[in-house]
């Protein structure tokens, strides 16, 4: 029964082993915990079922009890963010997923958040004092379902078109564990499989289908009930297993459990992530200046 998680670290604990190919190192910094995890070659890939890149996975204290310090976050988010863009260039930023459906609205509500600069230039840049903020173009993409357009299509789309050097998407996560809702940020430059965490796999975004630099960020907000089942009564018996997935998974349909407080969690979550991606794009501004032209 395949455990289904977009964490690399998840997959990494699953296999219980270090592997050839893959350099795992810890830290603590401001209080927070931060794990990387570097997969450089094909088969340590296909042993954690996640492309080759960097994966950096921080430990936040839980966001919907939690709201101080979020200087220390932002600030840590925010470099972890800037070593993997470009220095210069116009960056895109796009939000997925659904603002209908709360726990996948991360995306759309964290871009709402971003600030577009893209368009203030010439003497309006230079009378407002503006004219030294990196050129950011923001974007929700929708779901397939609401568009009739596939995600990566529709970015390639706008890349073609605006020519950006780096794209920034941000999602909401899968995780196999329930202590992670809400308290675990990813940031990866190996992109994303939009849905994959739930087995609804669309089209990857990342270097290879865009053409240019992708930063993947995201907080799990969901797991996957079967994968939640599985580990809590910790089953490896076959036909345990299929009996279990008839019963939690009735009809095929598959089913994922979410904290009852995710409203709270995905509006807080896009108000860390929105300020740490601007502090990333706009590193001559403070917090407060960030705030003033939101």
């Amino acid at each position: 029964m395949e455990r289904r998680t977009d964490l690399a670290v998840e997959e990494r604990e699953l296999l219980g082993e270090d592997i050839k190919g893959a350099r795992y190192s810890e830290e603590e910094r401001g209080g927070l915990i931060i794990e990387r995890l570097c997969i450089t070659t094909e088969r340590a890939a296909q042993l954690l079922k996640k492309p080759m890149g960097s994966y950096v996975t921080i430990e936040l204290p839980p966001l919907t009890d939690n709201i101080r310090d979020t200087d220390t976050r932002i600030r840590t988010l925010s470099e972890e963010i800037g070593r993997l863009l470009p220095v210069n260039g116009l960056v895109l930023v796009a939000g997925l997923g659904n603002i209908e459906i709360t726990p996948d609205a991360l995306g759309p509500k964290t871009a709402s958040k971003v600030l577009a600069t893209r368009h203030i230039t010439g003497e309006i840049a230079r009378s407002t004092g503006l004219d030294r903020l990196r050129a950011v173009a923001v974007m929700n993409t929708g779901v397939t379902g609401q568009t009739g357009i596939e995600t990566g299509e529709l970015l390639m789309g706008i890349i073609r078109s605006v020519r950006p050097s780096a794209l920034v998407v941000i999602d909401a996560l899968a995780s196999r564990r329930l202590e992670r809702l809400g308290c675990t940020v990813q940031i990866s430059d190996a992109g994303i499989s939009p849905g994959a965490g739930v087995g609804n796999h669309r089209l990857r975004i990342d270097r290879s289908t865009m053409g240019i630099p992708v930063v993947a960020i995201g907080v799990p907000t969901v797991v996957d009930a079967l994968t939640l089942a599985f580990d809590l009564l910790d089953i490896d018996d076959e036909r345990m297993g299929v009996e279990l997935s008839k019963a939690v998974s009735p009809q095929g349909r598959s089913m994922v459990v979410t904290p009852k407080e995710v409203d709270l969690l995905i509006d807080r979550a896009a108000h860390l992530i929105s300020l740490s991606v601007n502090m990333a794009l706009q590193p001559d501004l403070d917090t407060d200046d960030l705030l003033d032209l939101l």
